[in-house]
């Protein structure tokens, strides 16, 4: 994997699944991190070859839920990231992905209770022995590409003592999102303190926080020095962020989603969550379209939403 000057899309809960990260991908973004998806979760799945979409899915046995679906086509930028208190368990659970995605990163900045309960995402960054276990057995065993993305701790110097810990484990980048565990969206990235990461490391560095608009992936780079740039809510908002060109409207962005929802067979749940986090920014789910998706109970009724019957029927026929 190349981290030499990339544009990023950032592991995001519910809205990094395949039709996200293909249509970011078609905007620009050169890597794409998939949602993070537990260890426990993927020992209950086995892996299966989906012939009619062309896919290859991670289901979970019993459920038969798709847990993680990938295609050849973003084979060699999709990042796969696992949330994991346990390096043998993190073994496990990489093994099963490992050969269809471009690279593992494991999450040590998750600040949600539900990851910090189990010992993962940022609980890990007080766990500095833990974290070289967790890495070095996937840098040992595995032959796919290792990463992973840390927060600020309360002190620079401590962020960078942490992570000069992780660059000895021999991972091959590390993701730094500029915020201590306590900070919130709202609270401004400290893009200085990445920079002092930055500083301290001969691996590449990733920013990420507070990029809203193309051009503040050249503001970040610039002022912390890192190698590349995620993005996660900009993208959200509008996905056409990556694209050099300039944004593209939202309504399309929106269209653009739905139709690649419908071609990637994306779960109705999944694909609701994410419509709704799109037009959060820019509407109110109070008014009649979020009203409409919260009521929408299949495909079809998303597809009547937005008017893409006639794709909904191309993409029907062409699976008989």
């Amino acid at each position: 994997m190349d981290y030499e000057n990339k544009h990023i899309l950032a592991p995001m809960v519910r809205v990094g699944t395949l039709p996200f990260r293909l249509l970011a991908a078609e905007y620009g973004a050169d890597i794409t991190y998939g949602e993070e998806i537990i260890d426990h979760k993927l020992l209950k799945c086995e892996r299966r070859i989906n012939e009619s979409l062309g896919t290859t899915d991670i289901v979970e046995r019993g459920t038969e839920s798709v847990v993680f679906r990938t295609c050849s086509e973003e084979k060699d930028r999709v990042v796969f990231q696992m949330g994991t208190s346990d390096a043998v368990r993190a073994l496990t659970a990489a093994q099963l992905v490992c050969k269809d995605v471009a690279a593992i990163d494991i999450n040590m900045g998750c600040p949600k209770s539900f990851s910090i309960s189990g010992g993962m995402g940022a609980a890990l960054l007080s766990k500095p022995e833990l974290i070289h276990d967790i890495l070095t057995t996937l840098r040992r065993n595995l032959d796919t590409t290792v990463t992973c993305k840390i927060r600020l701790l309360n002190s620079s110097q401590d962020t960078v003592q942490l992570a000069q810990q992780i660059e000895r484990t021999g991972v091959s980048a590390l993701a730094v999102h500029g915020r201590r565990v306590k900070d919130r969206p709202r609270d401004p990235a400290n893009w200085s303190q990445i920079a002092d990461v930055v500083a301290s490391l001969s691996i590449p560095v990733i920013a990420n926080g507070d990029v809203f608009e193309y051009e503040d992936f050249g503001r970040i780079k610039s002022a912390t020095g890192a190698t590349s740039v995620m993005v996660a809510r900009g993208a959200v908002w509008n996905c056409s962020i990556f694209s050099a060109k300039g944004k593209s409207s939202w309504e399309d962005v929106k269209t653009e989603y739905v139709r690649k929802s419908i071609l990637w067979d994306n779960d109705i749940k999944n694909t609701k969550q994410t419509l709704k986090e799109m037009i959060m920014h820019y509407s109110s789910l109070e008014l009649a379209e979020g009203k409409a998706i919260n009521k929408s109970d299949t495909i079809a009724d998303l597809v009547k939403l937005y008017g893409e019957e006639d794709y909904h029927r191309l993409v029907t026929v062409n699976r008989l």
